[in-house]
């Protein structure tokens, strides 16, 4: 199989992933476009260095992962990832919009790191030893991240169900 070849096998397969990995992530369908564009440029020119199979996927995930943190250095994602998290809830489930209030400003509390893994966890559906390979880490390393990120997002969670009954919205 060339270059070529293998490179067109490898997008025909994962551009529907990583669009979504990468539309999930940023603000605009421009700034999806982009990181899909910078994703499968590395892939291109790192053809020889993409893995086999399934682990193509997670190791096209990680560099588009490093591509948008260079893409969105110094910027701040928060807003985005609050509304993709609001449109995810909303769509498992019916949800009162001061939950969603709540929910929103709690992810929001959380430091990069652990918003990441939480989203790479619920809205790409990875385990642990598939974040490990996105993120960089061990899968213990990534379980331990995971469990610390869900045991600070229900503490900010708390915070703001406490800071709403004391201001009398609940």
């Amino acid at each position: 199989m060339t270059h070529r070849d293998r490179f067109e096998a490898v997008y025909d397969a994962y551009y529907p992933a990583i669009h979504q990995y990468a539309a999930r992530r940023t603000g605009s369908p421009d700034d999806t476009a982009d990181v899909i564009s910078e994703t499968f440029l590395t892939a291109w020119r790192r053809i020889d260095d993409v893995p086999e199979g399934e682990e193509a996927l997670l190791w096209l995930y990680g560099v588009a992962r490093r591509v948008l943190a260079n893409q969105q250095r110094g910027a701040s994602r928060r807003a985005g990832l609050a509304e993709r998290l609001r449109a995810e809830l909303a769509a498992d489930r019916p949800v009162r919009p001061v939950e969603l209030e709540h929910v929103r400003a709690a992810f929001d509390e959380l430091p990069e790191r652990d918003r990441e893994v939480l989203a790479l966890a619920c809205w790409e559906g990875l385990t642990s030893e598939r974040i490990a390979k996105v993120v960089g880490c061990t899968a213990i390393a990534a379980r331990t991240r995971l469990r610390r990120a869900r045991k600070r997002l229900a503490a900010a969670l708390e915070r703001q169900a406490s800071l709403t009954i004391a201001m009398g919205e609940a």
